[in-house]
């Protein structure tokens, strides 16, 4: 039996299977075409044209175009794996990607592809960077397809297309040619013009024949035509996408203007009656074209960086594929052998082998397997000195080898990587838009439908007073005013900021922190891996009820059960081991300090880590607990403690040993604090309130305190407890930043105003933090006030300058004291003014 198409009702080629749910009935499709048509029809919400339609649709093939084909693939799972992620958000099947946005003139084309698919069903946010040209969409793939959502954009007259570093350049570069072309062709033309112009100046004075006129009148209109046929095309396309979808841009009154007064010229020299306008027309579409150009190439630079640190990945790597010899008789045994074969580095998943030699770059992120090199993380961290690397140890894609040859065996592919987590964070932060630029983005919707009001209003106006005048009023009106200067304030500051602040080893992941940080005046602190540097050495053990007995299996190294009472005694060197034996379950920094006295014959069972407490297990039925001398009071009774260590204080040990709810040894830890936390502290100090908030003991924090400058010291805090502290410090007045290690302090962090966390090389899309420190340096969080304070002032800057501007010149237009040469750099000058100032941030 053979089915039809439900779209076309062509009949369905034997071992197609595409299927397209339309009201809650699975129905066939006779192509990839159909189904696409088909699906982009659902997932708009118009099924009700298959109820409505008198006959079947034409086939696809004819009606879909060759891009929406290409689209159709991007929601192939294979491609995806390359630049979508899955999305954060609590929706269920939620997506995310960075997509390219081709087309795009200035901040009103974001403000209008956000305002036209925001009305999608099934899209949950979509932010567009006007700076950077990208956007950030995060969409649910069980309700709209990622086809449908750039068949969206590409139907208001944008290409959208998966971000790639590569092809960001190069079409930054296409429009950079495109730009000089125009502005080439232009130039040239215009200069010829205004030649053919100054002679008709002086032809008025010496009584020109008529009929020369006449012939220059010509000659201008030929030369002007391509000028504003081609040159100024950009801001009719502008105007039209604008229109089509119901909007209102700056490119609408420019057109206005520029078709006004070529039209008003062009009829003059058809008639051979009034005044002609060419080189004022030529001039003004000249210089507005330079105004775009420079202003692309501002927003270019500040975009640049973030897309170089893709581009620092290879294109190729060295794989290393063994390969088993059968040759040889069944007696003897295969022999493998290694072979190296150039592979492109995207194909890398995780488990392979990848050789990496003097001065190549990391592919994928991954561990040392064998070789000891020095590699340049200066494009993840900040630092620029070579970092030693050896077996076991961590590498990033990204990175550059030194003069060592490595093997290192991939953890993450290349789309997974902790650089490709960078740039995508990166993107997401820059998109945050702050309360003031969203309602910069109202006024500037409104801002020329005002413009346009007004200029009809001064059309009338003058016509009756001052009708020679009126034309070149009104369009000064039309071109003075600049509400792009509104919309790119914050974008660029925001932009410029976070590539200051990458380039310094300081990732920003929440997009409130550049607003909320400048708010901030006190700042908490974790202990332990933050102002330490959480590599910690035992400095004494304590040995307690030195009178308990132990098994002989401990005694004797081996782990065996139903072991007996020797009799003997305990040592410092059993009671490390044991501890060893419970702490290798435990990825705490303290936990790390008792590795070296491991010892491998004793093997914990029924291990449990309790967070931020300790860890319990048994050894040889034996049940034992390490951990805080707080948390193990809980099966202790207080009172009895004193009995219990005989009088021996251990209330400043780091963590105690029981066995059998007895205990029996208490260890101190010495922990080395940072070489910059002091300074930091100190800077913080001048203007801020300062915390130490820490699980380890009182006594424990007060040592480390007496040697930093910090107002208030805290220990044996849970992370409830500090949760506690920080709400209190709120309660106060205080908008609080906490700084953590990032894992073991992520529930506090939700508390804090601003998180910060330190280190890299963790999963960062899983911590809690706002602020990733990747260089591990402390003193960053002077920087990251610093850059935060002037990217505060710079906006409000640019902000100034923007409403300042337009509410100066747009009664000065109207009264007639500015004429159009004067409009159209002023309007140019004004979104360049904006964006140079903002790119002052990018300096050191």
């Amino acid at each position: 039996m053979t089915n039809n198409c439900f779209h076309c009702s062509e009949v369905v080629p034997i071992g197609i299977n595409l299927f397209v749910t339309i009201n809650h009935t699975s129905q066939a499709m006779c192509c990839i075409g159909c189904q696409a048509v088909s699906q982009t029809i659902v997932d708009n919400g118009l099924t009700q044209y298959y109820s409505v339609r008198t006959e079947p649709a034409q086939k696809a093939q004819s009606l879909v175009p060759e891009q929406l084909q290409k689209n159709k693939l991007l929601d192939e799972a294979v491609l995806q794996s390359e630049f979508v992620f899955q999305g954060d958000s609590q929706e269920q099947d939620s997506k995310e990607a960075i997509l390219t946005i081709d087309g795009m003139s200035c901040a009103a084309c974001a403000w209008l592809i956000e305002m036209q698919l925001d009305k999608l069903k099934g899209l949950l946010s979509i932010t567009v960077n006007a700076t950077s040209q990208r956007a950030t969409i995060r969409w649910q793939d069980n309700a709209i397809k990622l086809s449908a959502i750039l068949l969206a954009i590409e139907n208001i007259g944008y290409q959208a297309l998966p971000f790639k570093a590569n092809d960001a350049e190069l079409n930054n570069k296409k429009q950079s040619k495109a730009f000089i072309k125009r502005l080439g062709i232009s130039g040239i033309l215009m200069m010829q013009i205004m030649m053919i112009a100054v002679g008709l100046y002086f032809g008025a004075f010496t009584d020109m024949a008529e009929h020369n006129k006449i012939y220059l009148r010509w000659v201008s209109f030929i030369l002007a035509t391509p000028i504003i046929c081609y040159g100024a095309l950009p801001f009719y396309t502008g105007a039209i996408k604008a229109l089509k979808a119901k909007r209102l841009s700056m490119d609408v009154p420019v057109s206005i203007a520029i078709i006004l007064a070529f039209s008003a010229s062009a009829w003059a020299t058809i008639t051979q009656q009034g005044e002609v306008y060419f080189e004022s027309v030529s001039m003004f579409t000249f210089l507005l074209l330079i105004g775009k150009f420079l202003e692309f190439r501002a927003r270019s630079r500040a975009a640049e960086v973030s897309a170089n640190l893709l581009k620092l990945m290879p294109m190729t790597a060295t794989k290393v594929i063994t390969i088993n010899d059968t040759k040889n008789s069944d007696k003897e045994k295969n022999q493998a052998t290694n072979t190296e074969v150039l592979i492109a580095a995207k194909q890398l998943i995780k488990g392979d082998i990848v050789i990496i030699k003097p001065g190549e770059v990391v592919p994928a992120d991954g561990i040392i397997t064998s070789g000891i090199s020095q590699l340049n993380e200066a494009m993840l961290s900040g630092e620029q000195l070579p970092i030693s690397k050896t077996i076991n140890d961590n590498v990033f894609a990204g990175t550059i080898n030194g003069d060592g040859n490595i093997t290192v065996q991939i953890k993450q592919s290349t789309g997974q990587s902790f650089l490709s987590q960078l740039i995508r964070l990166s993107e997401q932060s820059q998109a945050h838009k702050p309360k003031i630029a969203k309602l910069s983005d109202k006024i500037a919707q409104y801002f020329v439908a005002l413009i346009l009001l007004t200029s009809i209003a001064t059309a009338i106006y003058w016509q009756q007073h001052m009708p020679e005048e009126a034309f070149w009023i009104t369009l000064s009106v039309l071109v003075a005013t600049c509400p792009c200067a509104l919309s790119l304030a914050t974008p660029t500051g925001l932009t410029c900021a976070t590539t200051r602040l990458n380039r310094a080893g300081i990732m920003i992941k929440g997009g409130h922190v550049m607003e909320t940080m400048p708010q901030i005046n006190c700042f908490a602190f974790d202990k332990t891996g933050t102002l330490t540097t959480g590599e910690f050495t035992i400095n004494k053990v304590e040995l307690i009820n030195n009178d308990l007995n132990i098994t002989d299996s401990i005694i004797s190294g081996s782990s065996t059960t139903g072991s007996k009472d020797t009799g003997e005694k305990c040592n410092q060197e059993q009671v490390l081991a044991i501890a060893a034996a419970l702490e290798a379950h435990s990825e705490h920094p303290i936990a790390k300090s008792f590795a070296e006295h491991r010892d491998y014959n004793l093997t914990a069972e029924k291990v449990t880590v309790h967070s931020g407490k300790g860890v319990t297990g048994t050894i040889d039925n034996i049940a034992y607990a390490i951990g805080k001398l707080s948390w193990l009071e809980e099966d202790i009774n207080p009172d009895d403690i004193n009995t219990r260590t005989h009088n021996v204080n251990i209330s400043g040990a780091s963590c105690i040993l029981m066995a059998n709810k007895q205990i029996i040894a208490a260890f101190y830890l010495v922990d080395k604090i940072r070489d910059e936390a002091f300074n930091t502290l100190s800077n913080l100090n001048k203007n801020n309130k300062t915390l130490l908030l820490s699980g380890d003991s009182q006594i424990a924090c007060d040592t480390i305190a007496q040697n930093l400058p910090v107002n208030i010291t805290l220990g044996g805090l849970s992370a409830q407890d500090k949760m506690q502290q920080l709400k209190k410090a709120q309660a106060q007045g205080y908008k609080v930043a906490m700084t953590g290690d990032g894992v073991n302090d992520s529930p506090v962090f939700g508390a804090a105003h601003v998180s910060i966390a330190m280190g890299c090389g963790a999963d960062i899309t899983k911590s809690g933090a706002d602020v990733i420190l990747l260089n591990n340096k402390l003193s960053s969080i002077n920087t990251l006030i610093k850059v935060s304070h002037r990217t505060r002032r710079i906006i409000f800057q640019n902000y100034l300058w923007a409403f300042g501007y337009n509410a100066i010149v747009l009664p000065l237009a109207v009264a007639g004291h500015i004429t159009p040469y004067m409009a159209v750099i002023g309007m140019s000058a004004s979104s360049i003014l904006v964006i140079s100032n903002s790119l002052r941030l990018l300096k050191e």
